[in-house]
C-alpha cells in the first residue's frame, strides 16, 4: 500500500480501534498512541488497546489519554507481525481478516490483515507512521512527536543497533525540534532502572550460561525469579541484550517463562547469524539481528531445542 492510500483510509472512516502487541514496548505503544492522537486531531474517534495493559514507564504517552465510548468500525494493528502476538485478551482479533489494516516493519509479517503495509527495512514502525503523518500535511502535535520519537529511539536501542538508518536519524532530528523533552525520554527508556530491575540484572548476569566454545550465551528468567523481585513486567524489557554483551558471543538467547510450560525466547545476534531465520524454525521471526519465538515444554526441553538449533547456525 502507498502512504496516500493509508491516509485515504483515515479520511474515509470515523471510528478506529488500534491494536498493540502483548508485552508492549516503546514502538508498539508509540505507534498506538501517536496514531490515536493523530486520528483524534482529524476529528475521528480512536482508542488504543493492549492485552497486558499500559506499563507505568510509558505513562508520559498516555497520561492525558481517555478511552472514548464508541463501537469501532475499522481495526488497525501497529507493529504486530503475527496475530498471536496480540495476546490472550485480544483473541477476537486474531482470526484471519479480523484486522482491517496492519502497519508494520517486520520481514516476518504473516499478512493476516485485510490490508498490510510492511516496510521490513524501516528501523521502527513509528518511523513509517511519521512519514505518513508528514505526507498528510497536517500539524503534528508535541505529544504525537513524543510518541513517535519513543518508538524510533527504543527500537534502535537509542540509535546504536544495526537497524538504525539515516532515515531514523533524520526523523529523530526533526522530532527533537518539537517540545518533547527527548533527553528525559532517553533517560527513562535507557538509564533509569528500579531496584528490582537492577537485582534481576545481577542475578541473570551471575548465572549466564555459555555454550559452543563461548560463542553462545543464554540467560533464563523464570516466573519464580520475576515474582521474587516484585517488579512490573515492563521492567524486563532490554534484558535480551545482556547475553550478547559478553565478549566473543555471536548468539545471545534469553529464555523467559510466560507460565508453566511456556517460554518466550528472545534472540540477539552479531553479523554472522540471522536471528529471524534462527527463530523461524520455531514459528517465530523478527529482524535480522533481533527476533523472537515461543516454545513449549519443560525448561530443559526448551534449552535443548535452542542449543540444537544454535549448533546448526554457529557451525554452519
Amino acid at each position: 500500500m502507498e502512504y496516500r492510500e493509508i491516509l485515504d483510509i483515515f479520511e474515509q472512516h470515523d471510528k478506529f480501534l488500534i491494536l498493540t502487541h502483548k508485552s508492549p514496548d516503546g514502538d508498539t505503544l508509540g505507534c498506538g498512541f501517536g496514531l490515536c492522537y493523530f486520528l483524534r486531531d482529524m476529528g475521528k474517534q480512536a482508542n488504543v488497546v493492549n492485552s497486558d495493559g499500559f506499563p507505568d514507564r510509558y505513562d508520559y504517552m498516555y497520561a492525558e489519554y481517555t478511552e472514548q465510548d464508541f463501537k469501532p468500525e475499522y481495526i488497525i494493528a501497529v507493529d504486530i507481525a503475527d496475530p498471536a502476538l496480540m495476546g490472550k485478551n485480544l483473541v477476537e482479533y486474531q482470526e484471519t481478516n479480523a484486522v482491517d489494516l496492519c502497519i508494520d516493519h517486520h520481514f516476518s509479517n504473516k499478512n493476516y490483515a485485510k490490508l498490510s503495509h510492511v516496510e521490513g527495512d524501516a528501523s521502527a514502525a513509528a518511523l513509517i507512521l511519521y512519514k505518513i503523518f508528514k505526507l498528510s500535511g497536517r500539524p503534528i502535535s508535541d505529544i504525537i512527536a513524543k510518541c513517535l520519537y519513543t518508538g524510533i529511539a527504543t527500537d534502535t536501542g537509542c540509535f546504536k543497533y544495526e537497524n538504525t538508518t539515516p532515515d531514523a536519524h533524520n526523523a529523530a532530528a526533526e522530532l527533537m525540534a518539537y517540545n518533547i523533552d527527548y533527553a528525559n525520554v532517553n533517560r527513562r527508556m535507557f538509564d533509569v532502572k528500579s531496584k528490582g530491575r537492577l537485582q534481576i540484572e545481577q542475578i541473570v548476569t551471575a548465572a549466564m550460561e555459555y555454550y559452543l566454545e563461548d560463542r553462545c550465551c543464554m540467560i533464563v528468567i523464570t516466573t519464580e525469579l520475576m515474582n521474587s523481585c516484585g517488579v512490573d513486567q515492563a521492567e524486563f524489557d532490554g534484558l535480551a541484550s545482556i547475553p550478547l554483551s559478553a565478549e566473543g558471543v555471536m548468539l545471545g538467547l534469553t529464555v523467559k517463562q510466560r507460565h508453566e510450560g511456556v517460554y518466550k525466547i528472545s534472540v540477539r545476534t552479531t553479523e554472522e547469524i540471522d536471528a529471524s531465520a534462527f527463530c523461524s524454525v520455531f514459528g517465530g521471526g523478527g529482524h535480522i539481528r533481533a527476533a523472537g519465538c515461543e516454545l513449549k515444554g519443560t525448561l530443559e526441553e526448551v534449552k535443548e531445542k535452542l542449543l540444537e538449533r544454535a549448533k546448526q547456525v554457529i557451525n554452519a
